[in-house]
């Protein structure tokens, strides 16, 4: 290898084929050789260049990590504006925006291109005769930052163009992302390393890419997705088009972009997406929406600093900031003393949350949480709102710590924390105001005894009456005595004692359900109700057989055996029998019950015909089987009836099986 011809042919073939392999190993995620392979090839290009340092050019992947750092960025002008976009946040803002573009354009229907919104730091990359040139931050949407050092250091960027490439200045437009797994890769490195970790992969790109030190950018695991481009010397037709020149260039661009039709195309590429952006290898914060006609973009133009022919439509915010209040403590059904969070106002996941669970004193204490922090703030599950952690950083010098009470807030009943449990507990039962109201609550509600319009303000005025003191007096009202209660007329009075005498014909899953004993749930209920066959052989029914369901532990059977140890539970469910609460002979003696279902997962979506919901929830629980809200990898079936919406998209994407009435019926050998 002497012949410097021979050499530089044999450096360009390298290069070209390291090239390649990065193009397959970055953005296809299919490499075609090992590690070691490609080290050997990458150390022949280095030592080619250390003998022949004239040889070095711009596309050299040793040339990905500069040399010493850069003392300050270096401000680019853009030659167009980086804008940003208007936002959606709802279905009606999309028709204003769909209506206003077919109106200026007089066309009646648009076709759009819908992308995911990569939550990243937004890039410029210019190519000059197929070399990278340039690359900037948006900056301030007309001057940012020189980040070309560090956007070299980004494997999946390529140097040098394929030689196909259209002539002249090429400017290429994404987003600087970092995925999921690289980022908790990298937060672990940094434990390990003593150093501080990132709050979330957004950060970690942002504050990666900012580097005024290549060599640490280069030590990141960064990616890029680009979404438009701009050729000095092509003219391209569709934003479709930009992207299949973008693939053609080896170019990463994101394989979930789709061309769509009108609103109802936007709307349902945005639940598609919404249903399984969790499972992403990537952090999106929405979708975007941009015309697909260039020239039609050309006629629309801009507004302000954002373009008339594009807009954004978020995801509700899962997380937000706010500060607390105060802190406080409220009893729940079964005596659980939880603190909870009162919250200057912040909308979360599309919500306004004002209050959040704190959980228990040992959560409260290890997150070190204190009244007057900044706080972060989420829906759990997209319910329930829970203050994540501190804002340290933020912390005022005023912080008061709070200290959970020795007396119930409601009974001042003294209050204990049993062996074994991170909850204080007021042990007072229905004397206790606070359970007693929840305890009724629990009652009534559609998964218990299913009592229609006992809502929470008529519990209230029903209790203040001492009309109602416990559940089984549910039962004994009367309408005359309703009529001379606030809210209620004739009409109204009536159709609640109609709703309470409905009530009294259930099942015995609900009814041992509804009674709320302590860590028994539905399932739970429904297990016993299948194992004995009746409420005295559970009352009566030892730890060992208890012991014996499946699912139930020793936490489980001690609840049960404490609970029916008690007289006035005791009591309570006698009352109620007397009352006239009764069930299907179905439900009475185990063998009578198929376990055709024992341990599958349903999902229910859209409105059944020869079922109604709850029956249909009923029969799979009877069965053995378990009833989900949500589709997820552990969903065994998904049960859909007719106008069925997004929980088929996520089956479908998920490879879950979906099945009917008439089927599931079958399954349970019911049929």
């Amino acid at each position: 290898m002497n012949d410097p011809i021979t050499i530089k042919e044999r450096l360009v073939d390298l290069k070209k084929l390291i090239s390649e392999h990065n193009y397959h190993y970055y953005v296809l995620d299919n490499p075609l050789i090992s590690d070691a392979e490609f080290d050997k090839i990458f150390l022949e290009i280095k030592a080619i260049e250390d003998l022949n340092p004239e040889l070095i050019t711009i596309d050299s992947p040793t040339q990905r990590v500069g040399g010493e750092p850069n003392k300050s960025f270096k401000q680019i002008t853009h030659q167009r504006p980086m804008l940003s976009l208007g936002n959606a946040f709802d279905e009606k803002d999309l028709d204003v925006f769909d209506k206003r573009i077919r109106e200026e354009l007089g066309v009646a229907n648009i076709s759009y291109v819908a992308e995911p919104k990569f939550d990243g730091l937004a890039v410029t990359i210019v190519y000059v005769d197929g070399e990278l040139h340039l690359a900037a931050t948006r900056g301030d949407g007309s001057v940012g930052e020189d980040v070309t050092h560090n956007i070299k250091t980004i494997k999946s960027i390529p140097l040098k163009l394929p030689s196909n490439s259209p002539a002249g200045q090429i400017e290429i437009r994404g987003e600087v992302i970092m995925l999921k797994n690289d980022f908790i890769g990298l937060n672990k490195r940094q434990l390990e390393a003593n150093e501080k970790v990132f709050a979330n992969p957004r950060n970690a790109a942002a504050g990666s890419l900012r580097q005024l030190d290549p060599t640490i950018a280069a030590s990141r695991p960064l990616s890029f997705y680009a979404y438009s481009i701009f050729c000095d010397n092509k003219t391209l037709a569709s934003q479709e088009e930009g992207l299949d020149l973008l693939k053609q260039l080896l170019i990463p661009t994101s394989n979930l972009t789709k061309r769509v039709d009108g609103v109802r195309g936007m709307i349902d590429f945005y639940n598609a997406i919404n249903n399984t952006r969790k499972s992403l290898p990537f952090d999106i914060d929405g979708v975007v929406y941009k015309v697909n006609s260039l020239n039609m973009q050309d006629e629309l133009g801009f507004v302000s600093r954002a373009p008339r022919w594009a807009i954004a439509h978020k995801f509700a915010a899962e997380e937000a900031m706010t500060t607390i209040k105060d802190i406080n403590v409220q009893v729940g059904r079964t005596g659980s003393i939880t603190p909870v969070a009162r919250l200057m106002p912040v909308v979360v996941a599309g919500v306004t949350v004002t209050n959040a669970t704190l959980h228990n004193e040992d959560e409260l204490r290890r997150k070190d949480i204190h009244i007057g922090d900044f706080v972060m703030v989420r829906r759990a599950g997209d319910v329930v709102p829970e203050v994540i952690k501190v804002v340290h950083e933020k912390r005022p010098n005023d912080i008061k710590k709070f200290e959970m009470p020795t007396l119930c807030p409601e009974c001042s009943n003294v209050l204990v924390r049993e062996e074994g449990e991170s909850v204080l507990r007021c042990n007072a039962g229905m004397l206790c105001p606070a359970q007693r109201k929840q305890s009724i609550m629990h009652f009534a509600s559609r998964k218990a005894m299913d009592i229609d319009g006992l809502g929470e303000k008529i519990i209230d005025q029903l209790i203040e009456s001492s009309l109602v003191l416990s559940v089984s007096d549910l039962y004994t009202v009367k309408t005359e005595k309703l009529l001379k209660l606030d809210r209620f007329a004739k009409k109204s009075a009536e159709n609640l004692i109609e709703s309470i005498e409905k009530s009294k014909k259930t099942t015995l899953g609900k009814f041992i359900y509804a009674l709320g004993i302590r860590n028994v749930g539905e399932a739970t209920a429904y297990d016993l109700a299948k194992q004995f066959g009746s409420i005295d052989k559970i009352m009566s029914a030892s730890k060992e057989s208890l012991l014996n369901i499946h699912d139930i532990g020793p936490t489980v059977a001690t609840s049960i055996q404490n609970y029916f140890n008690e007289d006035t539970n005791r009591e309570q469910v006698a009352i109620l029998l007397k009352e006239g609460i009764q069930w299907d002979s179905i439900e009475v003696g185990a063998e009578e019950i198929s376990n055709e279902l024992e341990g599958l997962v349903f999902v229910l979506t859209g409105t059944l015909t020869s079922l109604k919901r709850d029956e249909a929830k009923d029969l799979i629980l009877s069965c053995g089987g378990k009833v989900s809200g949500s589709v997820s990898k552990k969903t065994d079936y998904v049960i859909a009836g007719l106008d069925a919406g997004s929980k088929l998209d996520k089956a479908s994407a998920l490879g879950v099986k979906v099945i009917g009435e008439d089927e599931l019926i079958q399954l349970t050998k019911k049929g």
